[in-house]
């Protein structure tokens, strides 16, 4: 077991023992990991648990040992703190469903630096983006089909038959492209229905529903 400083995109984590956790982080060294955190829901704890809220930007340290389920952090600070995302219900929906996604398609590797980047420069997009963020789940999921080994814009009958598509996978974060509610709703079922052809491990992704419920509001 070795230490070693890398950043981290925590993903989600789940509450272990009575007062420990259990965090599920993207990590750009060493891929989706999973680290015990001891300690943390005691109110004295030195770090609080809001550290851990998904999708945080972390700088670690951690101790690695290939092969293990489970590891430990030495150090861990904020990398960068969100100054909209927890306060912007849409934001932060759209965070839901993208960790949710991560969860499912991000796995241990040993070449994610690239992947990683994306993500993490795409959260800070979302956080400083003050409008036109509607399509940002649609336009994330398409551009990471790219790192992921089956970029859509490769497929050209999918994006002859969604022409929409094309333009949100072509077109920068930010960018203008109205759409109905409606409309937004089935492009994403349809993009959600192309990880599935590719993705086995993929099952169903629940918080679709309430990136649907919320920006129908």
């Amino acid at each position: 077991m070795s230490l070693h400083k890398t950043r981290g995109i925590v993903l989600r984590y789940i509450k272990y023992r009575e007062t420990s956790i259990i965090t599920h982080i993207f990590t750009e060294e060493f891929g989706l990991q999973a680290y015990v955190v001891n300690g943390i829901r005691n109110k004295k704890a030195k770090l609080k648990i809001a550290l851990f809220q998904p999708p945080a930007l972390l700088d670690l340290v951690v101790y690695h040992r290939p092969g293990a389920d489970i590891n430990r952090l030495s150090e861990v600070k904020n990398a960068y703190p969100y100054h909209s995302i927890p306060f912007d219900v849409k934001k932060s929906t759209i965070c839901l469903f993208i960790t949710e996604v991560l969860n499912k398609v991000v796995k241990e590797e040993s070449q994610v630096e690239s992947t990683f980047e994306f993500v993490f420069h795409s959260l800070l997009t979302l956080d400083n983006l003050v409008t036109n963020y509607e399509n940002f789940h649609l336009q994330f999921l398409l551009k990471l089909t790219r790192y992921m080994g089956f970029d859509a814009m490769a497929s050209r009958e999918f994006m002859v038959l969604h022409p929409e598509l094309s333009t949100l996978a072509t077109s920068s974060f930010g960018s203008t492209l109205l759409l109905s509610n409606a409309k937004r709703w089935e492009l994403l079922q349809q993009v959600i229905q192309y990880f599935k052809s590719h993705v086995d491990t993929l099952g169903e992704i629940r918080s679709d529903k309430i990136i649907r419920d919320v920006f129908h509001k």
